[in-house]
């Protein structure tokens, strides 16, 4: 089923034409990818999607309901996890609720549950700077999702962690995402997450932008944690560099 849907997307900045018809979809229990060089015009894709800027023309829907232009949609996490480091991670993870009306003991009780789910247990009334990075991304995910409708964008969320903790978070996310039913289109520079985490990699290119190529990644998930020493996985990442290349 068809959750997010961008079509014909165009985005402007004075003269300079930075999107140009941009269109994608995710669908249902999707992990999809958006993978272009820096300055493509990734992010401001990504403002548009959220509703944080709006395009000059096109149209964004979730779940078939135009959201062009709403923020509070669909929620988006940045690179950093923007976590404040005066408040327990209970009350950082219950932000988006308590900003959207609800009442910070009722955010709690909806929040609470979660925790043992995102593997946060016992953190919640420690403050961001006693926790790993990882468990700070992990809060962060938290909160993103809170707020999601379903649909979540991430633009770079595991960039900053080191390559150890950063192939745990990525099988803990899969398994998450398929406990939770969050469907999930994410920013990376990264060739090799791509073709480990994603469905589908959309290839974001030439200027004004615009999607050159949709590769689809057919092995199942959860794939195996010896995937990235396959053949399978050597050719979908020379099909990507490929693409990137052509565009």
């Amino acid at each position: 089923m068809e959750l997010l849907k961008a079509q014909g997307i165009d985005k402007s900045y004075g003269e300079k034409q930075v999107l140009g018809g941009v269109s994608l979809l995710l669908r249902e229990g999707e992990l999809v990818c958006l993978l272009g060089v820096s300055g493509c015009g990734k992010t401001t894709l990504f403002n548009v999607l959220s509703g944080l800027e709006k395009p000059d023309s096109g149209q964004v829907f979730l779940s078939g309901r135009e959201i062009t232009g709403q923020p509070g949609q669909v929620s988006y996490m940045l690179q950093k996890d923007l976590l404040f480091p005066y408040r327990k991670v209970i009350d950082n993870v219950c932000l988006p609720l308590i900003l959207g009306g609800m009442k910070k003991k009722e955010a709690r009780q909806k929040a609470e549950p979660l925790f043992e789910t995102f593997g946060l247990q016992g953190t919640q009334d420690k403050y961001p700077a006693q926790l790993s990075g990882g468990m700070r991304q992990r809060a962060a995910l938290l909160r993103t999702y809170l707020s999601s409708h379903g649909a979540a964008l991430l633009d770079e969320p595991f960039s900053a962690l080191d390559t150890i903790t950063k192939g745990m978070i990525h099988r803990w996310y899969l398994e998450v995402m398929e406990k939770i039913k969050l469907s999930t289109l994410f920013i990376t520079h990264d060739i090799d997450e791509a073709v480990l985490l994603s469905d589908r990699i959309y290839i974001l290119a030439g200027r004004p932008a615009a999607i050159t190529h949709e590769i689809v990644v057919d092995t199942p998930r959860p794939r195996a944690e010896d995937f990235s020493l396959t053949q399978a996985f050597l050719d979908y990442k020379k099909q990507v560099i490929s693409c990137l290349h052509l565009s």
